[in-house]
């Protein structure tokens, strides 16, 4: 019987509801194990995951039978987990879209300590200048309007 063989790396960004910083640093670790169990029930490998107050990253290594937007929306719709901690006042919930981005595999290394020194990054760029930035590095167009709702 013959194998298939693939190599895909892709990087995912998402934000909390009304980019609201709901993820406290005290569940991280938490919130990290149970995301990264979810992607593993996917049939995905985990590279990576950093969840800052307000959004999250996500470094996976995808299997070709999956599809993007389902494995996006498993992982978004997974919120009873944060409401049953009772870690938000009201409910949890992740904002609509996300960012999907893939990389080769000279380039693991480098998108792995991007994402998991993500505290660092951020006391020189906000989310949004670091998203954005993201959409222009892979030449990708968009409308501002259309992009996460960014509350400065």
């Amino acid at each position: 019987m013959a194998n298939t063989f693939s190599q895909i790396y892709l990087q995912f960004v998402f934000a909390v509801q009304n980019r609201q910083s709901l993820i406290a640093k005290q569940h991280k670790e938490e919130l990290h194990k149970y995301i990264t169990a979810l992607v593993q029930h996917r049939k995905a490998k985990m590279l990576a995951v950093n969840c800052m107050p307000d959004h999250i990253h996500l470094f996976v290594g995808f299997k070709p039978t999956i599809l993007i937007y389902d494995f996006v929306k498993e992982i978004k719709v997974e919120n009873e987990f944060i409401n049953s901690k009772d870690w938000v006042r009201g409910k949890f919930s992740w904002q609509e879209g996300y960012g999907v981005f893939s990389y080769s595999q000279s380039h693991v290394d480098n998108v792995v300590n991007y994402v998991l020194n993500q505290e660092a990054h951020h006391q020189k760029k906000t989310f949004k200048q670091e998203y954005l930035g993201l959409l222009k590095k892979f030449e990708l167009e968009y409308d501002e309007r259309y992009v996460f709702d960014f509350f400065e």
